[in-house]
């Protein structure tokens, strides 16, 4: 993965997620997760170090899928026929509270839960790899190799290195107040005086973000920066492979688009085996 140049990432990126959004058919979103778990195997990242980030999509997936989905229903309005086969009951009444749910869950609704696994899913293992896997000093210098101005091309770089640049930041003070005898693990009481105790990591950080993008934006300033077309210190170059990469990613593109809107082959539909499992 390391020897792919980044902007053939990020077209394969960009092209895969645009081919997955046109589908809600499940045999192309099978394709797609498989194609993300094989470039996410590539990847050679760790649990221990994509941890955090899966913790985040998983709960995003559980809001999307589970509840806004399986529970609510609201997540399959305009794909899923109305009606169906219910599997669960039309309506329940919590006890105590007397509560009336209208729940009934369809064949058709769990279906589309599984669709919707897939593509969020594939969709997540192909652009978490970013962040862990390319190296955030060559964004500016990727964006721009994409065709984007040097302003936006440098100000992405920003936003992304941001929340790195921030934790790495936390880490360090957190360090050396612990140095100093801080005990973050008996922070106690209220919310306020929780807020109170944070206070000696909380201040240091926000202050080093403040003075950071301070120092960054007169050291952009001074060097007259967006006046004149600029040079990157990362020099980025094309081989074989990204040529191919950007190929195949051109191939999947135009492939998603003659398979979803002229053959209509995105659509959603329930398999007959797995209606047959509730029957």
């Amino acid at each position: 993965m390391d020897k792919i140049d980044p902007r053939a990432r990020w077209i394969f990126s960009f092209a895969f997620l645009l081919s997955a959004t046109m589908f809600w058919n499940a045999t192309f979103l099978f394709i797609f997760f498989i194609l993300a778990i094989i470039w996410y195997y590539f990847g050679k990242t760790k649990w221990k170090e994509t941890r955090h980030g899966w913790f985040l999509i998983s709960i995003m997936l559980f809001s999307m899928i589970v509840i806004n989905t399986i529970i609510t229903g609201g997540g399959a309005g305009g794909v899923v026929p109305p009606g169906g086969h219910v599997i669960w009951p039309q309506k329940f009444t919590i006890p105590l509270v007397n509560w009336e749910i209208n729940f009934g869950l369809t064949v058709e609704r769990l279906w589309f839960s599984l669709c919707q696994l897939m593509r969020l899913g594939g969709i997540s293992l192909i652009f978490l790899l970013i962040p862990y896997t390319m190296d955030s000093r060559a964004y500016g210098a990727t964006f721009h190799g994409l065709g984007m101005p040097d302003n936006v091309a440098y100000t992405m770089e920003l936003a992304i290195r941001f929340i790195p640049t921030l934790a790495r930041d936390l880490s360090v003070t957190l360090d050396a107040q612990k140095a100093r005898g801080y005990e973050i693990e008996k922070v106690k009481g209220g919310i306020f005086k929780k807020i109170a105790r944070i206070a000696p990591l909380l201040v240091p950080v926000t202050m080093n973000a403040i003075i950071g993008s301070e120092d960054v934006a007169n050291a952009m300033d001074l060097r007259c920066f967006g006046q004149a077309k600029r040079t990157w210190i990362y020099p980025l170059e094309y081989h074989w492979w990204d040529y191919a990469l950007i190929g195949f990613s051109a191939l999947m593109l135009v492939g998603s688009i003659v398979a979803a809107h002229i053959l209509d082959l995105g659509g959603f539909w329930t398999p007959e085996w797995f209606m047959n499992l509730f029957a």
